[in-house]
């Protein structure tokens, strides 16, 4: 390799705008540099005044790290000169808030009729005392597959619905907790759906022993269900507008590997299944001259082909990866951006992710 001018990268012209939709999100396998591309992306958003949140899901934060800046679990403002905001959601810790809004109480009446080993929701137990509906291990609990991407994407919602925001940005988990959360709207809505039948059918009958018995109180079937109807509303909601290519584009990030080749096409499949329009596929770290990945002279240490091996040996397999991801994911955009000598961290150098993704 070549020494890394690092000042160098000033003379790049930091781009201004983004060609996409108002809702990025960035998804693919862990450790294939999600972070940087969210970060760049919201970074040069935000230049041209478009007011921009970027936020992350991923456990394993590095958001904060990338931007060079704390950044709280709520939308802050984080820079003086552009609107750039950002948030680290904390999965655990909004559980404990409730599912997509709705605060935990407003199930716990049908702790008990649902929630036993045997129920619909499994577990055993109702809400009171741990169960499935209420419980730290339930339905709403941390334990339950799921439960971490569902408030995720409840705070998700939230700022989706957030005026402050012109577009938001989402770093996502790994591919497996994407999945997981992009799965719930349809398990959600198909347990929600069962939940208000079953609650409609139990009130109907309590109305019915109540008239036996000569009860004057009457049932009311809607009452304590307002609230499930109000998260299948938002749950479509989300939908609505994950699948919405004019509002979203989920941009696959991966390297140029075998496996991650594999990765990136199963999850193109499985986006494909539930409607999520994919525009962009970004090829990160490849071993390629930053000047013909830009399309202009810049001073940045690049690989050479001609006196290191072991570069050249990358390369050729390299090679081979990018062939294969050309021709299956023909008909999107496939970025490339290169592999740095260092970390990318700071505005200089994702300004070059940026100018590479634009």
């Amino acid at each position: 390799m070549n020494n890394l001018d690092v000042e160098a990268v000033d003379d790049i012209d930091a781009p201004t705008g983004v060609d996409a939709p108002d809702y990025v999100l960035y998804g693919g396998k862990g450790g294939v540099g999600k972070t940087t591309c969210a970060a760049a992306t919201a970074l040069a958003s935000a230049r041209d005044g478009t007011a921009t949140l970027v936020v992350s899901t991923d456990p394993a934060h590095s958001l904060s790290d990338t931007l060079e800046t704390q950044i709280p679990a709520t939308p802050t403002r984080i820079r003086d000169d552009v609107p750039l905001f950002a948030a680290e959601i904390d999965p655990e810790e909004a559980v404990g808030e409730g599912p997509l809004g709705m605060e935990d109480d407003a199930l716990g009446g049908l702790g008990g009729m649902l929630g036993g080993d045997d129920g619909p929701l499994g577990g055993g137990g109702g809400a009171s005392d741990g169960g499935p509906v209420g419980g730290e291990d339930g339905l709403l609990g941390g334990s339950m597959p799921g439960a971490d991407e569902a408030a995720a994407m409840r705070l998700l919602l939230d700022y989706i619905d957030d005026d402050r925001f012109d577009r938001v940005v989402v770093d996502t988990a790994p591919t497996g907790h994407t999945l997981r959360l992009l799965e719930l709207p349809e398990t959600m809505d198909s347990m929600v759906g069962k939940i208000l039948q079953l609650r409609e059918r139990f009130s109907g009958m309590m109305g019915n022993l109540t008239g036996m018995f000569g009860g004057d109180e009457e049932v009311d079937p809607e009452e304590g269900i307002e609230d499930l109807r109000e998260l299948s509303d938002r749950i479509e909601h989300l939908r609505a507008i994950l699948r919405d290519p004019t509002k979203t584009d989920f941009r696959i990030v991966m390297v140029p590997e075998e496996l991650s080749v594999v990765e990136s096409e199963r999850l193109l499949g499985q986006l494909r299944e539930f409607d999520i329009p994919v525009g962009t596929v970004v090829v990160n770290r490849v071993m390629q001259d930053p000047s013909e990945v830009l399309g202009q002279e810049v001073d940045i240490a690049g690989p050479n082909h001609d006196d290191c091996e072991f570069c050249a040996r990358r390369w050729q397999v390299q090679q081979d990866a990018l062939r294969r991801a050309q021709d299956l994911f023909r008909g999107h955009e496939v970025r490339r951006v290169p592999l740095f000598a260092e970390e990318v961290h700071g505005e200089r150098l994702l300004a070059v992710v940026a100018a590479c993704l634009d």
